[in-house]
C-alpha cells in the first residue's frame, strides 16, 4: 500500500518536474537545497532565486523571435517589466541584464527609473512607459524625466485631463501612448475596466486633442484585460476589437507605430500546470499580422509589460510546522511559526494558491491537514491546493520537525504585506534570503533582510524611548 508522501506525489504528479527534485528524502528547489537553507538560516524564511527572472526574460524573448520569423512579422518586440510585481533593486537589477525595458505605475517609480539611470543600469534610450491613474506629483516626475532628455519616457494617457497636466510640465514635444478601456467578462462586477479611455471615445479623443497638437506625438496604443493573455474567445474577441482600433488610428496618425499588449502570462501555481506560451504568442502575433495585412495597413511595434512573468517563480516561502491540533474527528491543524495573512496576503486576499510542498520527510506517511497562521484572525489558513480541495503533509511528529514550503511567491506578496513595515497582530516580516548562481553554476546565498525585531515595530508605532 502506498502510505508515503513521495507515493502521493508521484501518483498525483509527474515527477520530478524541470525546477523539483529530491535529494534522498528532501525536496531541491532549482538545485538549492532547502534543508541546507534551514539549517543555516532557519525558519521561517523568504528567498528569491535570481536566475529565474532572467531565465523568464529570455524564454519569453526567445518565443516572440521565433513567432515573428515563422510570420514574416515586420515589427520589432520590446519586453517591459511591470516593476509593481517587485520593486526590490536586486529583482530590477537582475531583469536589466537582459536588455529590457519598464513600466511605471506611480510617481516613486519615476525616482526609482532615476536611480537605475544614475548607476547606468539603464540609458536614455530605455523604454519608460508611464501607466496609472496620473496625478500631481507623478505628472511632475514624469516631466523632470523628459526634460532632463529621456525621450523614450511615453505616459499612457488614462483620462482626458492628462494631455493638458503633461504639457504644462514639459517643455517640449513628448511622445504619448493611450490606454483602451477594456470591456471586462461578464462574470465580473463591473462592465468596463476604469482604466483607460473607451473603445469608441479613442479615434474622436485623438481627433480633438492630439491631431493639431504640434506638442504631441501618438506612438502607442495600449491594451490590457484583467484575465490576462488567455486561450479563450473573450480574450481573442477583445485583441480583435483592440485592432480595430489600431487599424483606424493608423490610417489617420502616422506617428502611431506601436501596440503594447500588457502583461497577463500566467505563472505556475500547481504541479499540474499546463500552458503553451509559445502557441499563445505565435497565435498573437498572427492576428495582428493577418488584421494589418488586410487592412493595408503597417504592423505596429510589439511591447509587452509582463510582472508576475518575470519575477514570480523565483520567490519562495518556508515554514516549520509548530504544532497540531485536533479540533473535532475530521480536522487536524497544523500551526506554523508565520502567518498566511502577513507573508503570502494574496492567498487571504483573493484566495490565490501556490505550489506548497513538504520540505523533508517525504519518505514518511502523509495525512490530510489544515494549516493554521500565526495571527488571532479566522481567516489565517491555507486550506487547499490549486487543483485538488485538501492538503497532505507528512504526519506531524513533534520529535520530527516538518517545514513546508512555498513555491512562485516572489510577485506582489513583499509590497502588499508591507515588507518591512507593521504586520498584523505584529507578526514579525521573516528573514529573506538572496540565491544566486556564478557562471559554473555554483549557487550562492546572502542575507538580503533579518527578521523585524520588536524594536523595528515599536518604533513605527511611536513607542520608541528616544
Amino acid at each position: 500500500m502506498n502510505t508515503k508522501y513521495i507515493d502521493l506525489i508521484d501518483q498525483t504528479y509527474y515527477f520530478p518536474q524541470e525546477e523539483f527534485d529530491l535529494k534522498e528524502d528532501t525536496l531541491q528547489f532549482h538545485g538549492i537545497d532547502l534543508m541546507k537553507l534551514i539549517e543555516e538560516y532557519g525558519a521561517p524564511l523568504k528567498f528569491t532565486y535570481l536566475p529565474k527572472i532572467s531565465e523568464n526574460i529570455q524564454k519569453a524573448k526567445k518565443w516572440f523571435t521565433y513567432a515573428i520569423e515563422k510570420h514574416n512579422y515586420k515589427g520589432n518586440y520590446n519586453y517591459c517589466y511591470c516593476t509593481k510585481s517587485s520593486h526590490f533593486q536586486h529583482v530590477l537589477d537582475e531583469a536589466l541584464k537582459n536588455d529590457i525595458h519598464i513600466e511605471t505605475s506611480s510617481a516613486f517609480d519615476i525616482n526609482i527609473v532615476e536611480k537605475l539611470q544614475k548607476k547606468g543600469k539603464i540609458t536614455k534610450d530605455t523604454y519608460v512607459i508611464c501607466n496609472g491613474f496620473k496625478r500631481e506629483q507623478y505628472i511632475t516626475n514624469i516631466g523632470r524625466l523628459i526634460n532632463n532628455g529621456h525621450q523614450n519616457c511615453i505616459p499612457i494617457i488614462d483620462n482626458y485631463e492628462e494631455i493638458d497636466l503633461l504639457s504644462d510640465e514639459i517643455k517640449d514635444d513628448f511622445k504619448i501612448g493611450i490606454r483602451i478601456a477594456s470591456e471586462e467578462e461578464p462574470k465580473f462586477e463591473f462592465y468596463t475596466s476604469r482604466l483607460g479611455i473607451g473603445y469608441k471615445n479613442i479615434v474622436p479623443f485623438y481627433e480633438e486633442q492630439i491631431k493639431n497638437n504640434d506638442k504631441v506625438e501618438l506612438k502607442m496604443l495600449h491594451f490590457f484585460i484583467n484575465t490576462g493573455i488567455r486561450d479563450t474567445a473573450y480574450y481573442w474577441n477583445e485583441l480583435l476589437k483592440c485592432l480595430k482600433v489600431y487599424i483606424r488610428l493608423k490610417r489617420i496618425c502616422p506617428t502611431l507605430d506601436s501596440l503594447n499588449i500588457g502583461g497577463g502570462f500566467p505563472i505556475k501555481n500547481s504541479l499540474q500546470f499546463d500552458y503553451d506560451y509559445q502557441y499563445m504568442i505565435d497565435e498573437i502575433i498572427n492576428q495582428i499580422n493577418i488584421a494589418c495585412q488586410e487592412a493595408e495597413v503597417p504592423v505596429p511595434h510589439i511591447f509587452t509589460e509582463f510582472g508576475s512573468f518575470t519575477v514570480g517563480e523565483s520567490g519562495g516561502a518556508i515554514y516549520e510546522v509548530l504544532y497540531q491540533k485536533q479540533q473535532n474527528d475530521r480536522e487536524k491543524w497544523n500551526m506554523i511559526n508565520s502567518s498566511f495573512i502577513t507573508t503570502l496576503p494574496d492567498t487571504w486576499a483573493i484566495n490565490k494558491r501556490f505550489i506548497m510542498l513538504a520540505v523533508n520527510r517525504w519518505n514518511d506517511e502523509y495525512e490530510r491537514v489544515l494549516l493554521g497562521g500565526l495571527t488571532c484572525d479566522s481567516d489565517d489558513y491555507y486550506n487547499s491546493e490549486q487543483n485538488m480541495n485538501a492538503i497532505y503533509l507528512p504526519k506531524f511528529k513533534k520529535e520530527k520537525p516538518l517545514y513546508i514550503g512555498f513555491f512562485n511567491t516572489g510577485a506582489y506578496q513583499e509590497t502588499i504585506g508591507g515588507f518591512g513595515g507593521l504586520q498584523h497582530c505584529l507578526i514579525p516580516t521573516p528573514k529573506h534570503i538572496l540565491i544566486n548562481k556564478d557562471e559554473e553554476g555554483n549557487l550562492s546565498t546572502k542575507l538580503f533582510k533579518e527578521q523585524q525585531k520588536s524594536e523595528d515595530l515599536l518604533k513605527i508605532l511611536g513607542y520608541d524611548d528616544n
